[in-house]
C-alpha cells in the first residue's frame, strides 16, 4: 500500500491506495474536521486513520481492507515536543485522592517477574524501573490525571500493528517487558496479539475524544472513550490489542477468538488485567472492551482475576454514580 503525505495550507493531505484499486485523499483541516475526496468510499473515520479503538462493530469500513495514513503530522493534534514519547518530569497526582493503598489492594503492585509466584512467568527487566510510578494508579471518570503528565521511560513496544502509529506504541519500561513477555509467548503457542496504541498524550486523547462527541454526541462518546485526564492511556500502563483474526481492529467480537479467549484466560500471569470487562459496565462506566488491558503488577492480577474484581473494586474506589444509586433505591422503599 501506497502512502503519500502533504501539509498544504493549514490542512494535512492524505493519499491511499484501496483494495478496490482507486485513490482517496483525506483532508485533515486543523479545526478536526475530515472532507474525504473518493465518492466511492461510503464512511471514512477519523478513528480508523488515526488507529483509535472504536466501540463495538461502530466503525467499520465497506470497502477498506486497510489504511495507512499519517499518524505523526506535527501539531495537528497539538503536541509539544515533549509529548512524543521521550518521557518527561511530571508525575501522577498523589495523596488521598489517587491513594491506592486501599483495604482491599496491595500497595503498588510492584513483585515483579513472578519473584514471589515460581507458577508465574519471568522476566529480566530490559533496564531499571522508575520507582515513582504507582502500578495501582486509578484513572477513571473520577479520578483524572493532570494533563501534563507523561511517564518518564516510556520504550516501545515489540508486538504491534504495522500499520498504527510507532509513537503512540509505548509504554513505561515494566508494562512494556511485561507485555512482550506476554505477547511473546502467546506467539510462541499460535496466538499473533499485537498493540495497536498504548500511551497516549493529554492532547492526542483530547483531539480523539472531540472527534468522537462530533460524529456521535457526547452521550454515546462518553460510553466507550474517554475524556482527555481522564484517559488511563496516558499512564502509559494501559494498551489496546488487537490480532489477524479480526483484521487488526479494536471490535468486540475479538473477545470471541482464540487470540482474545487467551489473552482473557493468561493476561493476570503476566500482570495485566481486563479493564472494562462485560458485566462490569455499570462499575467502570464504559462498555466492555475485550481489547483493552492494563497493567497492575503481577501479584495485584492474579488477585484481581482470581477475585473477579474491576480496579476500582480492588481498590475500594466505588464509583459515585452506583452509590448515588442506592441512596435512590433506599428512598423509594
Amino acid at each position: 500500500m501506497n502512502k503519500n503525505a502533504a501539509i498544504k495550507a493549514g490542512t494535512i493531505v492524505i493519499t491511499t491506495m484501496l483494495t478496490v484499486c482507486s485513490a482517496i485523499e483525506c483532508y485533515f483541516d486543523l479545526d478536526g474536521t475530515v472532507e474525504v475526496r473518493d465518492a466511492s468510499v461510503p464512511m471514512l473515520r477519523m478513528e480508523d486513520v488515526l488507529g483509535a479503538h472504536s466501540g463495538g462493530n461502530r466503525w467499520e469500513w465497506d470497502n477498506i481492507s486497510g489504511f495507512n495514513g499519517v499518524y505523526d503530522a506535527g501539531n495537528v493534534f497539538g503536541l509539544s515536543e515533549n509529548e512524543s514519547g521521550a518521557g518527561g518530569e511530571d508525575t501522577l497526582p498523589q495523596g488521598d485522592e489517587n491513594d491506592t493503598s486501599a483495604e482491599n489492594g496491595s500497595g503498588d503492585g510492584n513483585e515483579l517477574s513472578g519473584e514471589n509466584d515460581e507458577d508465574l512467568p519471568q522476566w529480566e527487566p530490559s533496564g531499571e524501573y522508575d520507582p515513582s510510578i504507582n502500578l495501582l494508579v486509578l484513572v477513571n471518570k473520577e479520578y483524572p490525571v493532570d494533563e501534563n503528565y507523561v511517564p518518564a521511560d516510556l520504550v516501545k513496544l515489540n508486538y504491534c500493528a504495522a500499520d498504527r502509529s510507532a509513537e503512540w506504541q509505548v509504554m513505561t519500561r515494566e508494562a512494556a517487558d511485561a507485555f512482550n513477555k506476554m505477547a511473546g509467548d502467546a506467539l510462541a503457542e499460535g496466538y499473533e496479539i499485537v498493540a495497536t496504541t498504548a500511551y497516549r498524550s493529554y492532547n492526542f486523547q483530547n483531539y480523539l475524544y472531540n472527534s468522537y462527541v462530533e460524529r456521535e454526541g457526547q452521550a454515546a462518546a462518553d460510553t466507550f472513550s474517554a475524556r482527555p485526564g481522564k484517559s488511563e492511556h496516558q499512564t502509559g500502563l494501559a494498551a489496546d490489542v488487537t490480532s489477524a483474526s479480526v483484521n487488526y481492529r479494536l471490535i468486540s467480537d475479538f473477545g470471541d477468538t482464540e487470540e482474545g479467549k487467551w489473552l482473557a484466560e493468561n493476561c493476570y500471569k503476566y500482570g495485566f488485567i481486563m479493564r472494562y470487562q462485560k458485566g462490569k459496565e455499570d462499575i467502570t462506566g464504559y462498555i466492555y472492551e475485550p481489547w483493552h488491558v492494563r497493567y497492575v503488577g503481577q501479584k495485584a492480577a492474579k488477585e484481581i482475576w482470581e477475585r473477579d474484581l474491576t480496579l476500582e473494586e480492588y481498590l475500594g474506589k466505588m464509583p459515585s454514580w452506583l452509590e448515588n444509586s442506592d441512596i435512590d433505591a433506599e428512598k423509594s422503599e
